[in-house]
């Protein structure tokens, strides 16, 4: 290999260093789950998204292994060739009923997904308005379409609405809003009562991802539209955060849709079927969490209560009503500082940074699950009062 090319990329390595802006990765020697233990030391977990505390249910675990027996490990090829059992199907159609959708179609993972659904559906007569904030995996999707693109501020209802317009005065032949149903990193939920209501008024389909909403959020944990008493034309999602933990992602929308997608997705048609495990576990999952109204009143109670807390100590959250509760820490060497001291005093945070969230927005992102007891918050909360004091984030 050209020494020169290496020699770039020590530099570039060394720049992300100099600007502390690297990324480790910790080994966990024990399950997912609200305690977790790294080297044999056990931490309170707040970065997992293991919302309804499913990554090491029972249930699910005896499901995987149970099927792993009767139909094997993996499928060893793409769907339309030879890789498509009956669970996959009994899975798309659990998924779709759960959705209120006519048809799913399953992927190794949501990025998969997003990067699937625009350009079977698009030509370069359509147009495409996503929000600012999605998640990149919408924006890889779009990218991969010849559609006209158009962007709007996140969840800025006046300027959705001045990109419609514009998209429709440049002669759009379909138009399809795309937008997070929850952004990530901020824990904001997107407007979709009023997105919804725009999209009607101009022709317009809505498309959205609910991979940090789809199990816990609204009635029976269908998600961010039912959240709002509105419906999605199109849903992306995943089986990999409330619902199990493993991986898998899907597509849901009308039958014709799917059709097309199975026809014409290419993350679908040249990537291996998820294992017979990984999909008996998510139907299990979806089972659990379509029933789980006391899993979601701890999760939001542990939510309330874990935002009263930290704002009581006097750190800088972002609003909101999610799990998700950003820690505002701003500089990226701050939040790094903050994660390695909360990991010393036996709390397992992540800190946030570019290119993850903008320059200067470095954050921790806590996560609620309602494995979390009221002992494990208020042992965290000391953890992160201590650790803040001592890098004088407050006093």
């Amino acid at each position: 290999m050209s020494t020169d090319f290496l020699t770039h990329i020590e530099s570039v390595l060394n720049e992300i260093r100099a600007d502390g802006l690297w990324k480790t990765e910790r080994l966990i020697d024990s399950p997912q789950a609200g305690q977790i233990t790294v080297g044999g030391a056990t931490k309170i977990n707040l970065c997992a998204n293991n919302y309804l505390g499913l990554a090491d249910n029972p249930a699910l675990i005896a499901a995987a292994r149970k099927v792993m027996d009767e139909r094997g490990y993996g499928m060893a090829s793409v769907r339309f060739i030879c890789g498509t059992q009956d669970l996959h199907r009994v899975l798309e159609q659990r998924i779709a009923d759960y959705l209120g959708c006519d048809d799913s179609i399953l992927f190794a993972a949501c990025f998969d997904a997003n990067g699937a659904v625009f350009e079977p559906l698009l030509g370069a007569e359509d147009a495409v308005i996503s929000d600012a904030l999605n998640h990149a995996s919408i924006i890889d999707g779009i990218r991969l379409c010849k559609a006209k693109r158009y962007r709007y501020a996140n969840g800025d209802l006046a300027d959705l609405e001045a990109q419609l317009k514009t998209a429709r005065a440049d002669g759009a032949r379909h138009i399809l809003i795309a937008t997070d149903g929850v952004f990530s990193m901020d824990g904001v939920l997107a407007p979709l009562d009023g997105v919804r209501a725009l999209a009607d008024r101009y022709d317009a389909l809505l498309m959205v991802d609910d991979c940090h909403a789809t199990g816990f959020m609204g009635p029976q944990g269908r998600g961010t539209p039912a959240h709002f008493g509105v419906k999605a034309d199109i849903m992306t999602g995943t089986l990999g955060k409330a619902l199990g933990g493993a991986l898998g992602g899907y597509i849901a929308g009308p039958q014709a849709v799917i059709d097309l997608l199975r026809q014409r997705a290419r993350p679908y048609l040249f990537s291996n079927a998820l294992p017979p495990a990984v999909v008996a576990a998510g139907i299990a999952a979806i089972d659990i969490a379509e029933k789980a109204d006391d899993l979601r009143a701890r999760l939001f109670e542990n939510t309330r209560y874990w935002r009263a807390g930290l704002e009581a100590a006097g750190f800088d959250l972002l609003a909101g009503e999610h799990p998700i509760v950003p820690v505002m820490l701003y500089d990226a060497r701050v939040a790094q500082a903050m994660a390695a001291r909360l990991f010393e005093l036996g709390v397992f945070v992540s800190g946030f940074f570019f290119p993850v969230v903008p320059k200067g927005r470095a954050r921790i992102r806590t996560q609620m699950n309602a494995s979390l007891t009221r002992e494990n918050l208020d042992f965290a909360l000391a953890a992160f009062t201590t650790a803040g004091r001592e890098l004088g984030i407050v006093k």
